[in-house]
């Protein structure tokens, strides 16, 4: 490994505090984040996409681990620190200063990357959902995501489970999600009020005929008020109702007690 300053060192040096309004938590322990960067298997020479890399705990592991990072960063207080870090391994990290949520980060790769992430909490919910409503198979190969525990366990959470709602079916009609480990508040600097959760996607094929907005639309609806029938749920959904009646499942039923099979039928059903 290349020798490297010690990160609070490089933070210190460039005044780096992290900010709250940008959902900022630096990770610290090299271990941690050597275990982090080992999840989605072996990255010597892979593709990798790092959002919100701060100051580069997580980036030194995974240059470490020999990947060659693409790095999106908003906050250009970051930068000199990631160029240093860039300077380290020649050739295998390229920064981009922009906004996550804007950059079109599929145009930014030849190939299939690894997308390893510890992302920012603000938006992290909203960039997996926005990687997930890509063509399938999509332009990612893994997701290894670090996110608060809650919802973390609701990525990954099967029916009947009182996390299981939207964000699992949307997450498991088309990938497999497992949480990787548990991070303790901790760990981090400066500690979150909760703890988090590393989690590991990898796509499958999606079933065919389903359309993602329309079963996104049904989920909203359905899990928007879940503690209701179906028949009251989702009767703002077109076709939604009927479809319910074709694919046998009774509209007396709550949201939470359709399978993700079920809820990908209804979608492939509504129109």
């Amino acid at each position: 490994m290349t020798e490297l300053p010690p990160l609070r060192e490089v933070i210190a040096r460039y005044g780096l505090n992290a900010s709250k309004a940008l959902g900022q938590n630096f990770l610290f322990d090299g271990q941690l984040l050597k275990r982090i960067a080992a999840v989605p298997g072996d990255l010597q020479d892979a593709e990798v996409l790092e959002v919100g890399p701060g100051p580069g705990g997580l980036t030194r592991a995974l240059l470490a681990a020999g990947a060659r990072v693409t790095a999106i960063e908003r906050d250009r207080r970051c930068i000199p620190a990631l160029a240093e870090l860039g300077e380290a391994y020649p050739g295998r990290l390229r920064v981009i200063e922009g906004d996550a949520m804007e950059v079109d980060a599929p145009a930014l790769f030849e190939g299939k990357p690894h997308i390893v992430s510890n992302l920012p909490y603000n938006i992290g919910t909203a960039l997996l959902v926005g990687w997930l409503s890509t063509s399938w198979l999509p332009w990612w190969q893994s997701c290894t995501l670090m996110f608060q525990k809650e919802v973390a366990e609701r990525i990954v959470a099967k029916t009947n489970d009182d996390h299981y709602g939207r964000l699992a079916v949307l997450a498991q009609w088309r990938s497999t999600a497992r949480i990787a480990m548990p991070v303790h508040r901790s760990a981090f600097t400066p500690p979150p009020k909760v703890m988090s959760a590393v989690v590991h996607l990898t796509p499958v094929e999606a079933p065919e005929g389903v359309n993602f907005a329309v079963l996104e639309r049904l989920t909203g609806a359905a899990f928007g008020q879940r503690r209701k029938m179906l028949r009251q749920s989702l009767k703002g959904v077109p076709g939604a109702l009927d479809a319910l009646e074709r694919i046998g499942v009774e509209a007396t039923r709550r949201a939470e007690t359709l399978s993700v099979a079920d809820f990908t039928a209804l979608a492939r059903e509504t129109h």
